[in-house]
């Protein structure tokens, strides 16, 4: 190939940023792949290619034009920023914790570096190595009440640890800013229930959800609104025709706290199964091409081509952060419940697994559990859980009167009384062959993107079934706002 002209080259990366602005990936990739062809130390450009390729969905371009960057531009911030956060959603897990190294030798003062890469290695299993950082980490930082937070979400204290008086110390204080102080009520909620203070728990928990729903109030209406209105969006949408494409997704479907994580863990142990965890991409892409929330088009008036293109798309996207082409993955993305008959229409390989749990345990769960802010605004608030949970299940009995036969239903307590039965059942609706593998899934490896990383590790048990009952009076504004309405 004949060297670029200097003023070739200039055109070409000239050509770029418009391009990007019209959403022309393709041909910023292509004018950004000639120069660096012929300028193969541009750590610059090699950045760039990874970021278009991996929304482009090309994940291995991706990483080949990451390893670059890194390679050439090792201590530049926004380089290792970038690869910590592709080498995690990739499923590289060594690459993204040596980024993370680079980022603690940049700022060794910072405590955010640190902390993040104590909690990947949570994630991962590492719980040892995630212990070590936290109480180093909390030891020089005893006010970041975050950290309290963060490590205890894999760490379960005893009784007298020094921990729990530090927490209780640093609660006391009447400056602690409020974002700090909902950090640390959970904290010490869950310390508090795992010492056997039973009678302190709910105590942290109210002011620490009420300080969350302060910082992110939740409009309950806009949400009926929301749900109403996508639903009926999708009347009128046919199956698909009977497919058996390269990749078929296996969507796991609940409210947070459920058990989702249990099934897909399940899922995933199969050795034709990839887990994909939360992929997101599935309803993100349906308000994309289809109008958002309330304003949702009617689907059935949509040109098929468009409803090809949504299918395309999210086949691209679960590959890429999946790692695989054909097969079967799984994707726990909570909200897939509002597309079911898009998803059943556009992707009809597709197979739909709802997990139900007893609404008394998803409402104490939820309660306990600090939920990103914004994330999940209902779940500081134990009526609007209640809410929350109706406003699921009515929407699960729509799909299963509307998608006969295409629902595969499993109740948590089921599974974990009697397994066996209940994993085979759920191998056979996934479309799988039966292996033994699914009745070990905590020995599979891999990383756990949830609050259900430290029961995840574990054999499947029964303790967290019926644990309500230790708090039945806590959660009276709860079961108020359920009614008559039957538990199950």
């Amino acid at each position: 190939m004949l060297p670029l002209s200097a003023a070739r080259t200039a055109s070409l990366l000239n050509s770029v940023r418009p391009a990007l602005a019209k959403g022309k990936l393709g041909e910023a990739r292509a004018a950004l792949e000639q120069v660096l062809a012929m300028e193969p130390r541009r750590g610059d450009l090699a950045f760039q290619l990874a970021q278009i390729c991996y929304q482009q969905g090309d994940r291995d371009a991706c990483l080949t034009h990451l390893d670059r960057a890194v390679e050439l531009a090792p201590d530049q911030p926004q380089v290792t920023a970038l690869a910590v956060a592709r080498y995690r959603a990739l499923g590289r897990p060594e690459q993204a914790l040596a980024a993370y190294d680079r980022q603690i030798a940049a700022d060794p003062k910072a405590i955010k570096p640190r902390a993040d890469k104590a909690h990947y290695l949570q994630l991962l299993g590492r719980f040892d190595e995630a212990e070590t950082i936290f109480r180093a980490l909390i030891k020089r930082h005893p006010n970041a009440a975050e950290l309290y937070r963060i490590f205890l979400a894999s760490k379960k204290l005893k009784p007298g640890d020094p921990l729990l008086r530090a927490m209780e110390r640093l609660w006391a204080r009447s400056d602690l800013p409020d974002a700090q102080r909902m950090h640390l009520g959970f904290a010490l909620a869950k310390a508090m229930e795992e010492t056997g203070q039973t009678a302190k728990v709910f105590g942290y928990l109210r002011r620490a959800n009420a300080l969350q729903a302060k910082a992110a109030p939740f409009d309950s209406a806009a949400q009926a609104r929301e749900f109403a209105a996508v639903r009926a969006a999708q009347a009128g949408l046919a199956p698909g025709a009977p497919a058996e494409p390269d990749l078929r997704p296996v969507f796991v479907t609940g409210m947070p706290r459920s058990g989702t994580t249990l099934v897909e863990r399940i899922l995933g142990a199969h050795p034709e199964v990839t887990a994909g965890g939360e992929l997101g991409h599935a309803l993100k892409l349906a308000y994309g091409h289809f109008g958002a929330g309330e304003q949702m088009r009617r689907l059935a008036d949509e040109p098929p081509a468009r409803v090809a293109a949504f299918a395309e798309q999210y086949l691209r996207l679960a590959a890429r952060d999946s790692g695989r082409r054909s097969g079967v993955i799984t994707d726990k993305s909570i909200l897939c419940h509002l597309i079911f008959g898009l998803l059943d229409h556009a992707l009809p390989g597709a197979r739909i697994v709802v997990v139900q749990r007893d609404p008394r345990d998803i409402a104490l769960s939820i309660y306990k559990n600090h939920f990103a802010t914004g994330s999940h605004r209902y779940a500081n608030d134990l009526p609007l859980i209640a809410t929350a949970i109706k406003r699921f299940r009515a929407n699960v009995a729509h799909w299963k009167d509307a998608l006969p036969g295409r629902i595969h239903e499993i109740r948590y307590e089921d599974l974990v009384a009697d397994p066996e039965p209940h994993t085979r059942a759920l191998v056979t609706a996934a479309g799988l062959p039966w292996d033994e593998a699914c009745l070990s899934s905590h020995e599979a490896a891999g990383q756990v993107k949830t609050l259900s990383v430290s029961q995840a590790r574990q054999p499947i048990y029964r303790g967290s079934a019926l644990a309500w009952k230790k708090y039945e009076t806590e959660l009276a504004p709860f079961i108020e706002a359920w009614g008559e309405e039957p538990w199950d």
